[in-house]
């Protein structure tokens, strides 16, 4: 080779190792490894769930137990459990603590780190994944991988073209029998020697080692998962992560509070009613947000209205100055006041009435149930669309017509009266336009739209609420005009004040 032949030759071998070194990067799993030690939480850090951290347990017994239970026993070790619920729920949470407990390695990654550009490196990452997974479980005595957003990989073969992907899944977790590389080696040795060597010499094969993995997948979209996922020897147990119900609150708020700087005046109790349709992390967050609400006035333990501020900040946004006209501030303050005051005359819990902006609302009335409930009956429903159609009933009232503001109000109302007629059975066909809509796909408001009856018992809904929002601000005018007034003075009313000027206006 000349040297003309050589400078040309340098260049293509520096670009294909860095071909074949970019392969093998691609194709590497993208998980990171943990050691039970480095697990920063517990089964007992786990509060507030009682039945989940038994299901939790009963699987960490059988991981630990494995031997025992096969041999012995006779069963068959759990695989697979898939953890389901909304974000924010525990789920990677308790995930840490079952490793942390087991004293196992902690295989961790999104499923959509497995995603790829380059055709077959999505199965192929998957595969490293199981293979490190079945390494570490016979180095350390078990292994525990958690996969999070697992419907991103898991999804219904048919959907976008997942059906590779989860083939492979399938085959990776039947793999935990395969025999290591080791015993793969010896075994093949000793099959080519038997052939040559007399029946009495030879050589006995390494017997299987079974892996000892457990694979916890996490997601909130447990129904787009192929159901051969779920079947038995895969993910074939599910355990649920629900919103915690007040009991359930108390125990997380006393584990919070209890390592956070606070006053007598915050309880658990008062974070347990505060947070009715939190999640556990929506409730650590709270409790962080009104620390940062004391420590901006220079205090270091959080007080009751530190909370109280802090729910507003976590729900709503903090408060803006918006630089009204005079007659928009006015119009504005109408408009709240209309919400403001049949929000209190439905009985509802007033928790704030606003002109300032948050989060992108210019102006607002917060409110919810009194109680904690879990049904709403058609009669409340049509309460809350009063309420969403009372800011514009004020204001035709007030000046005439009404003004861009109603676009949001609208948009609930009609959300609202959907449901009422699409899958509550409140018109005059008990049939659920919520089926079509699972069964088809599309918007339920789409499919009240399209389907002429319920369009129009929609719009009788639609139209006797906005009625009966015009007779309110009419029939409580002064009512109406006394918040209105407090508004354009004050810019924000608590939920108390609300009800004392609602109630201060009906006396006289």
């Amino acid at each position: 080779m000349n040297e003309a032949q050589l400078e040309l030759a340098i260049p293509l071998v520096v670009a294909a190792m860095l071909a074949i070194t970019a392969y093998v990067a691609i194709g590497r799993s993208p998980h990171t490894v943990v050691r039970a030690d480095d697990l920063p939480v517990r089964l007992s850090d786990v509060v507030g769930a009682s039945t989940t951290k038994r299901e939790v347990v009963d699987t960490l017994r059988l991981f630990l137990n494995h031997v025992t239970f096969r041999q012995q026993m006779g069963g068959s070790a759990r695989r697979g459990v898939l953890l389901e619920g909304p974000p924010g729920t525990g789920k990677t949470f308790i995930a840490k603590a079952l490793a942390a407990e087991a004293g196992v390695p902690f295989l961790s990654v999104s499923a959509n780190a497995f995603e790829s550009m380059f055709v077959g490196q999505t199965n192929r990452k998957l595969r490293n994944y199981f293979k490190a997974l079945r390494r570490a479980a016979r180095s350390k005595g078990g292994a525990i991988g958690f996969i999070d957003e697992f419907d991103a990989i898991g999804a219904a073969r048919g959907r976008d073209g997942a059906a590779g992907v989860v083939f492979e899944l399938l085959v990776q977790l039947q793999s935990f029998g395969a025999p290591s590389p080791r015993r793969k080696l010896i075994g093949g040795i000793a099959h080519h020697l038997n052939r040559v060597l007399p029946g009495k010499l030879a050589l006995r094969r390494p017997a299987a080692n079974e892996a000892n993995v457990l694979v916890i997948a996490a997601t909130n979209r447990a129904a787009d998962l192929d159901p051969a996922l779920m079947r038995p020897g895969r993910f074939d147990r599910t355990i649920h992560f629900d919103l915690p119900p007040r009991n359930d609150r108390l125990e997380i708020a006393e584990y919070y509070l209890a390592r956070k700087s606070h006053e007598l005046s915050v309880s658990a109790a008062l974070v347990a009613d505060l947070t009715a349709g939190y999640t556990p992390v929506r409730i650590e967050r709270l409790l962080d947000e009104a620390l940062i609400v004391a420590l901006r006035e220079g205090r270091v333990s959080m007080r009751y209205h530190d909370v109280i501020a802090a729910q507003l900040i976590t729900e709503v946004g903090l408060a803006q100055e918006v630089g009204y006209h005079p007659d928009e501030r006015r119009r504005v303050a109408i408009h709240e006041a209309g919400h403001a005051l049949t929000a209190a005359l439905a009985g509802r819990d007033v928790k704030l009435a606003s002109i300032l902006r948050r989060s992108g609302a210019i102006g607002l009335v917060a409110h919810d149930e009194v109680d904690e409930r879990y049904l709403q009956t058609p009669s409340e429903a049509r309460d809350v669309m009063m309420v969403a159609l009372a800011g514009r009933a004020a204001e035709i009232q007030e000046f005439g017509e009404a003004s861009s503001g109603v676009a949001n109000d609208l948009h609930v109302a009609t959300t609202i009266a959907a449901e009422l007629v699409g899958m509550l059975g409140s018109s005059d066909s008990l049939l659920s336009l919520d089926a079509a809509q699972n069964s088809t796909g599309g918007n339920l408001v789409a499919k009240v739209f399209q389907d002429t009856t319920a369009r129009a018992k929609a719009d009788e809904l639609m139209n006797a609420a906005a009625d009966r929002a015009a007779c309110a601000v009419l029939e409580h005018r002064r009512a109406l005009l006394a918040l209105a007034d407090a508004l354009v003075e004050q810019d924000e009313l608590s939920g108390d004040e609300v009800h004392i000027i609602v109630a201060g206006a009906l006396t006289t």
